[in-house]
């Protein structure tokens, strides 16, 4: 019972990672295989054949739900994208913090503000070697340029105060130089003599003259005592380029012995490995000395990592070791570092209590000490949050000791998102899913995506009918705890003929198919962000009759009505983030019960999945507290109607670069982003058959209210179905994103997205241009602009005369989008009161 007790403390904790590298693009030339070893070259076709290579690919396949191979690996990274991978490595992971060292040098790699997306605190670590020799080739590029008078000038080391808000730390290499013993009384004159060799052997600059090297480590300390900042070094092992000789922190005595520098704290990475003993008794001995394990944890054999880190913990005081993952590279390494280190840390201190060293409470406040808190204190690092409560369930369906948690779960929802944009599931027993559905799937019926929102039954004219059966496969990168039923989860689900082999109805796949060739032809990536607008509806018996009323009469961003519902909106909050969906604002909008929440913007697919899961959770979250939520466009045809704006923007090498790189620029967004734009504008009548799908949607699409009835663009013109965003953060004169209102609760996000994606692909092709932005009301220029469909019947004109679509949705899909389209238009001009029971379906 006692070690339960301390397993189940490790697994609480949101780990802190204190050193760390940058993730790349999965084009980068460094490979997956790189990042899972320290070889390069020939050496690295025998890394494979390592026990900790084994291992660790190994747990990533099980994370994945992949064969145990690097091809098979590598091709589910690609299948999902880096986002997906990124999102579900950390929230695995349960890291709260990485201090990143991004003076690495990296093909592509991802800047620092990227990783953002995926933990709540980034750090920066400052690597002084590499930023001396930026500088020097700015000064060397300068001289050749005829700006720079004379060498004497240049200073290695710049003014900090320019950096000292963005850095947590710095770190040395001095160890891959020259070594670590490090003269700290190196005279001007020497370092002159080895700044001046450094200079003649020109760029591309790489200092390794010992006597300028000790120099800068020298006046880097002086900086980081005048900023109390730690300092990292190298010490062990590492790439070849390292003498490992060289590397041993014994060498650093004198450094240490200096009383100039005994109040800069000097942590030694990576346990110093082999020389972790040394290391333990440096800061057994020297209370400046602290100490970092990673890239022992997870590069060396189990039986390694655990004696490595019982070597630290010989004579160092628990108070100065501390983790990191010494991730590098992919977001698979951040996983590794921070799964393994939790198992390491519970057998080491496991046995520290058999031995006697430790009681079981001084071992799990060890614990908290070792994996987070330590840092927390060193590196002055503030989360705000509590770093010890229980993660979510992709973090902890890896507890130590086993690969598959033990939640008491009963059932798997197995979702899918029809034609019709309705949610649908089927539910199996959990032992069910993971002994056959998880591989095989499910059955269901080709019918399935031929249901309008009114039968469940296949439409006219879809080419679906009950003959036929296809596969329902869960995507295991989606699968979740259900936050309002504690003993069920979910997953969202790809449709496949057979295991392996999308059916070309599945959207999950069609959005996946459009998203590769924007990939492919343009190196483009679409971000997608939704705005989800809603009714909290109650229920009121009159007359014996059952009726929905809104829940308030408020006005907009009414401060009494969000009160009255901030309790379920604060649930409603904490289950999206226990699903890792980002909630940037919400309010109370304009009509009466109307509420609206926006989702943080991310690649398109993923966008997708979490508006998903956020419509499941308002829905259910309503539902226990006695309230029915609804996404209908016109719940009421005498009030507002509610959208799923999307803001979208469109990204390369983790750059955006939909926004403009020139102020000077016409519209503020570059050339691709134009010509994207204007093909979506081009299209957009006939992209309404999948944004808008209901004859509801066009009782929300009308002049005057805010939702997009003329075909035009504006910036910042919320009267325009298009418009460009300057959000906050922007500088002006630019804007980062563009958002389509015409686009409703009803829709099915995939298919909306995709046709967004392949009107934009054709705007690229064909190198379209934008027309002059409308910064009136477009009611106001009657006749001036063209009025977009006013009816469902309307648009899916525009669509049946549309082969652009028609060609990147795909045939068979695109016919059966119009048979059930067709299928509401005669349901509901048949029954004009139908509309009213749609509230019961989205």
């Amino acid at each position: 019972m006692e070690f339960a007790e301390l397993r189940e403390a490790i697994e609480k904790i949101e780990v802190v990672d204190s050193h760390s590298h940058n993730i790349v693009p999965l084009d980068s030339s460094f490979s997956f295989i790189n990042s899972l070893s320290e070889a390069t070259g020939q050496a690295l076709s025998f890394a494979p054949h390592s026990l900790s290579f084994k291992r660790n690919l190994r747990e990533i396949a099980e994370l994945y739900g992949a064969e145990s191979s690097v091809d098979a690996v590598e091709q589910y990274r690609r299948s999902y994208g880096l986002e997906a991978i990124s999102s579900k490595c950390f929230k695995a992971a349960g890291i709260s913090a990485i201090l990143v060292d991004d003076g690495l040098k990296l093909d592509k790699k991802l800047d620092i503000q990227w990783h953002k997306s995926f933990v709540p605190f980034v750090g920066r670590i400052l690597r002084i070697e590499r930023l001396a020799e930026e500088i020097l080739e700015r000064a060397l590029s300068l001289e050749i340029e005829g700006k720079q008078n004379s060498r004497e000038s240049v200073c290695p080391i710049p003014n900090f105060v320019l950096f000292a808000n963005e850095i947590v730390g710095l770190k040395s290499i001095a160890a891959y130089r020259s070594g670590l013993e490090i003269n700290p009384y190196v005279t001007r004159e020497d370092a002159e003599i080895g700044l001046s060799e450094v200079l003649q052997k020109g760029k591309p600059v790489r200092i390794t003259n010992k006597s300028f090297i000790d120099h800068i480590f020298t006046r880097s300390l002086e900086v980081a005592l005048q900023f109390d900042l730690p300092v990292q070094i190298h010490t062990g092992f590492g790439d070849k380029d390292l003498d490992l000789r060289q590397a041993n922190p014994l060498h650093l005595r004198t450094l240490l012995e200096d009383q100039r520098f005994s109040g800069c704290r000097i942590v030694l990475l990576h346990a110093s490995y082999p020389f972790s003993k040394e290391a333990s008794y440096l800061a057994s001995v020297y209370s400046q000395v602290y100490l970092d394990f990673g890239l022992a944890i997870p590069k060396l054999s189990v039986h390694g990592m655990i004696s490595c880190v019982k070597d630290l913990l010989e004579l160092a005081p628990i108070k100065k070791v501390m983790f990191s993952t010494d991730a590098c590279a992919t977001p698979e390494t951040y996983y590794l570092g921070a799964k393994r280190a939790r198992e390491v840390v519970f057998s080491v201190l496991r046995d520290a209590f058999i031995d006697h060293d430790l009681s079981i409470a001084e071992a799990i406040e060890a614990s908290k000490d070792i994996l987070a808190k330590n840092a927390i204190q060193l590196y002055k690092i503030n989360l705000g949050g509590k770093l010890f409560a229980s993660r979510s369930s992709d973090s902890a369906s890896f507890m130590i000791g086993t690969n598959v948690p033990e939640h008491s779960v009963s059932l798997v929802r197995i979702m899918w998102v029809d034609a019709s944009g309705q949610h649908r599931c089927r539910a199996v027993p959990k032992k069910r899913f993971d002994d056959v559905v998880k591989k095989n799937g499910v059955g269901l019926t080709f019918a399935c995506m031929g249901m309008s929102s009114a039968v469940d039954g296949p439409a006219d004219g879809t080419n679906l009918t009950g003959t036929g059966e296809i596969r329902l496969m869960p995507d295991l990168l989606t699968r979740k705890d259900i936050p309002w039923k504690k003993q069920e989860e979910m997953v969202l689900a790809d449709m496949h003929l057979k295991p392996g082999e999308a059916w070309e109805y599945c959207p999950r796949e069609a959005l996946r198919r459009v998203s590769k060739v924007l990939k492919d032809e343009f190196n483009l990536v679409m971000n997608a962000g939704f705005e989800n607008e809603f009714y909290l509806l109650k229920k009121l018996e009159r007359d014996g009759k059952e009726e929905w009323v809104p829940v308030d009469s408020k006005p907009y961003c009414s401060s009494s009505g969000f009160d009255a519902v901030s309790t379920l909106f604060q649930e409603i909050i904490a289950a999206l983030n226990s699903l890792n969906v980002t909630v940037e604002q919400l309010h109370a909008e304009a009509g009466k019960g109307q509420f609206e929440m926006a989702l943080g913007h991310i690649t398109c697919t993923y966008a997708a999945d979490n508006l998903i899961f956020t419509r499941e959770v308002v829905r259910a979250v309503a539902n226990k507290h006695g309230l029915l939520a609804t996404f209908v466009p016109k719940y009421a045809l005498d009030d507002i109607g509610s959208g799923s704006h999307v803001h979208l923007s469109l990204w390369q090498n983790g750059q955006n670069v939909f926004q403009a790189s020139d102020p000077s620029t016409q519209h503020g967004m570059s050339k691709i982003g134009e010509e994207f734009m204007a093909g979506v504008l081009s299209h957009l009548p006939s992209i309404l058959a999948f944004t808008a799908p209901l004859p509801n949607s066009y009782d929300r699409i009308q002049p005057n209210t805010w939702s997009g009835a003329y075909q035009c663009w504006g910036k910042e013109n919320r009267e325009a179905p298009l418009r460009t965003a300057c959000p906050p953060g922007i500088p002006n004169g630019f804007v980062s994103n563009f958002e389509i209102k015409s686009f409703d609760g009803c829709a099915n996000p995939y298919l909306g997205l995709a046709a967004i994606i392949a009107a934009g692909i054709d705007g690229l092709r064909k190198h379209l241009h934008l027309p002059e932005p409308i910064d009136a009301n477009p009611a106001t220029l009657e006749g001036k602009l063209p009025r977009l469909p006013t009816s469902l019947s309307e648009s899916l004109e525009a669509l049946q005369n549309n082969n652009v679509l028609r060609e990147m949705i795909g045939e068979k899909l695109f016919v059966a989008i119009k048979g059930v389209r067709k299928a509401e238009i005669d349901y509901y001009s048949k029954n004009k009161d139908a509309y009213k029971q749609l509230i019961h379906r989205y």
